[in-house]
C-alpha cells in the first residue's frame, strides 16, 4: 500500500516536471493568444488514471508561474487545465479529450486574454481553440496508438477504458 502511494506520487510529479519544461522550453508557443503548448497532450494521461490531475495540474501551475500575464495565467489557466482534466478524467471515450480542453481552454483562457490583453473576444477564443485542438488531436492520435500497447498501460499503471467498455457492452 505505502508503495503504491510513493509509485502515485512519484508519476505525478513526473508528469508536473515534464509538462513545466516542455512548456517552458517552447515558451514563445505556449504563452499569449495564439498558444501551441505542447505539454497539453498530458491531459490524455488522466483517461487512463484519474489520479494524473494533480501532476497535470501542477505542471501547468509552475509553468504559468512564468507566463508574461502574471497573476492571471496562474489563476485561470490552470482552473481551465484542473476542468478539462477532471472532464477528460471521467470520459468514457478518449476523444473527448480533445473536445472538452478545447471548449473550455478556448472560453477560459480566450476571455482571460480579452480582458487582459484587450484582444478582441470571439477571434481570441477562436485562436486558442484552434491552437489547443491542433495540439491535442495530435496527442489523442499518440495515445491511441499508445493505448493498444500493454506494455504503456503497465508503465502508467492503468487499463484501457475503452476496450473495458466494449467488453461490458
Amino acid at each position: 500500500m505505502k508503495k503504491l502511494l510513493v509509485r502515485r506520487i512519484t508519476d505525478n510529479a513526473l508528469v508536473a516536471a515534464l509538462y513545466y519544461i516542455i512548456t517552458i522550453l517552447l515558451a514563445g508557443a505556449a504563452f499569449n493568444d495564439i498558444q501551441f503548448r505542447i505539454a497539453e497532450v498530458f491531459i490524455f494521461l488522466v483517461f487512463f488514471r484519474k489520479d494524473f490531475i494533480i501532476g497535470v495540474t501542477l505542471g501547468c501551475l509552475l509553468a504559468n508561474f512564468h507566463s508574461p500575464l502574471w497573476p492571471w495565467d496562474p489563476i485561470f489557466g490552470t482552473l481551465a487545465t484542473l476542468l478539462s482534466a477532471v472532464f477528460v478524467a471521467y470520459s468514457k471515450n478518449m476523444v473527448m479529450g480533445i473536445i472538452y480542453p478545447t471548449i473550455i481552454n478556448a472560453f477560459v483562457v480566450g476571455t482571460m486574454l480579452h480582458f487582459v490583453l484587450e484582444a478582441p473576444l470571439l477571434p481570441t477564443i477562436g485562436l486558442v481553440a484552434i491552437g489547443e485542438a491542433a495540439v491535442l488531436i495530435l496527442g489523442y492520435m499518440l495515445f491511441k496508438l499508445l493505448s493498444n500497447k500493454p506494455a504503456f498501460l503497465n508503465l502508467i499503471m492503468a487499463t484501457n477504458k475503452e476496450e473495458e467498455d466494449k467488453k461490458d457492452e
